[in-house]
């Protein structure tokens, strides 16, 4: 019996396995979805040399994240000395412009790979995230050197390196998807936890100049080799560049809401954990452990976020991420006038903050499939440009109008209160368009989607 048939009356017997329910479901969701024409999932090695670029993409992802997640951290050393004299909303708009720029450059990002590829796109990326922070070394006093280099440079470079992450292990895996993003992802949370131990360290004994420059020299020394890995399976070329046709995908477009509304709150709390823990009394070691804690708890949550997306679905993960998300930051953080519901919060809100990230792209390849999930998952990643730049620095002004702006204000929980229920409602509503994603989807509750 010939490979060809053998295969043939293996996906039968899988169909006809399927019960009426699901079926239905599946129907739903690809009815209301563009029909897939690139590529097949049959033709997807699943592994292979794939693993080779999960590899790599999580590497690079570390010193992403290094950067991002731990901006927190960076930003309270220098309210406490170079930038004393300068508002909290003004330098979290430097670590806000870092992440706006990410998913704003998103469609150039991809328009750049379909012309020089995947590699020279990570190259290129890695280059530019760790020339950003060398040359912040030199504007530590100056907020608008900051802008240039940490927001712009950096945040450039970051775009590129993290949308090819995304994008690149589509091509690779297909039913082992949701475990190859967890992996990748995982390089993110274990280098936000790592780097923010490793960068409160730096600032206490090279000062704040210097703990940019070593960032930056670590980023290009390691990344540039992990990037050079980054190599495409098929050429993408002849892909659009932006196809509004997705959007007639009621699943889709409930996604995409979700994640630009849902992006305002996710870096509040990275941000300002810090600055919290200083207004209880703690030292800015107890806001650097707290940091890591949240980052270590956002690894575990990038991580199992993709086997959970293979067992009961994207869908249906999503949507326990966001409301997760929701419930910690209004029913846990705004009580915790002390270390211990702090911890808490810490944990719980980082295993649901990173979980986003893994599950997000996965939810998007699940709707299109492969042949188009890179260009659907750079158009949703544009949709979070104003979360990202907006959220955190939203967040500040509320922040600065309590009369907790400054870095060693003791004032505590109260003033935060505004700030926090801010950025617990918008991540209230976004759960409610992953609702109606996971609705429009399957009708089934009990549906694997």
């Amino acid at each position: 019996m010939s490979s060809a048939t053998q295969t043939l009356q293996v996906e039968t017997h899988e169909l006809n396995s399927i019960s009426a329910e699901e079926r239905q479901s599946t129907d739903l969701t690809h009815a209301s979805s563009p029909t897939e024409a690139q590529f097949s999932t049959s033709a997807i090695p699943n592994g292979g040399y794939g693993w080779t670029v999960v590899f790599s993409a999580a590497m690079i992802t570390f010193w992403s994240n290094g950067l991002i997640n731990c901006w927190g951290i960076l930003q309270t050393a220098m309210l406490n000395s170079t930038l004393s004299h300068v508002p909290t909303a003004t330098v979290s708009f430097v670590g806000a412009l870092n992440l706006a720029l990410g998913p704003a450059c998103g469609l150039l990002a991809i328009r750049f790979s379909r012309r020089f590829g995947s590699r020279v796109t990570s190259l290129f990326g890695v280059t530019l995230m760790g020339l950003g922070l060398i040359f912040a070394g030199w504007s530590t006093e100056n907020v608008g050197g900051l802008f240039a280099t940490v927001g712009v440079v950096s945040g450039v470079g970051i775009s590129f390196a993290y949308n090819i992450n995304n994008s690149l292990p589509v091509q690779y895996f297909s039913g082992r998807l949701g475990l190859a993003n967890g992996l990748v992802k995982l390089g993110g949370g274990i280098g936000g936890m790592v780097m923010a131990i490793a960068l409160d360290a730096l600032v206490r004994h090279v000062g704040i100049a210097w703990t940019f420059r070593i960032q930056g020299f670590m980023t290009i020394a390691t990344g540039l080799p992990a990037a050079w890995f980054m190599k495409d399976r098929v050429s993408l070329r002849s892909a659009p560049f932006f196809d509004f046709s997705m959007f007639r995908s009621l699943p889709f477009t409930a996604v995409f809401v979700a994640g630009a509304i849902g992006t305002f709150a996710l870096f509040v709390p990275p941000f300002y954990l810090p600055l919290f823990a200083q207004s209880l009394g703690q030292s800015s070691s107890t806001g650097a452990a707290l940091v890591a804690a949240f980052n270590a708890c956002n690894a575990i949550g990038r991580f199992a976020g993709g086997p959970l997306c293979d067992k009961i679905g994207p869908a249906n993960t999503l949507l326990i991420t966001m409301i997760l998300n929701a419930v910690s930051m209004l029913a846990i953080w705004p009580v915790s006038s002390t270390l211990a519901p702090l911890l808490v919060f810490a944990v719980v809100n980082g295993v649901a903050n990173g979980s986003f990230f893994t599950v997000f792209p996965t939810v998007v390849a699940s709707i299109f499939g492969p042949g188009r999930a890179a260009v659907a998952m750079s158009m949703s990643i544009s949709g979070w440009t104003v979360g990202y730049l907006l959220g955190a620095p939203i967040a500040g002004l509320l922040l600065q109008a309590a009369g907790g702006e400054k870095a060693a204000n003791k004032s505590g929980v109260e003033v935060y209160r505004p700030a926090i229920f801010y950025a617990g409602g918008v991540a209230l509503i976004s759960s409610i368009f992953a609702l109606l994603a996971r609705y429009y989807t399957a009708r089934n509750v009990r549906a694997r989607v």
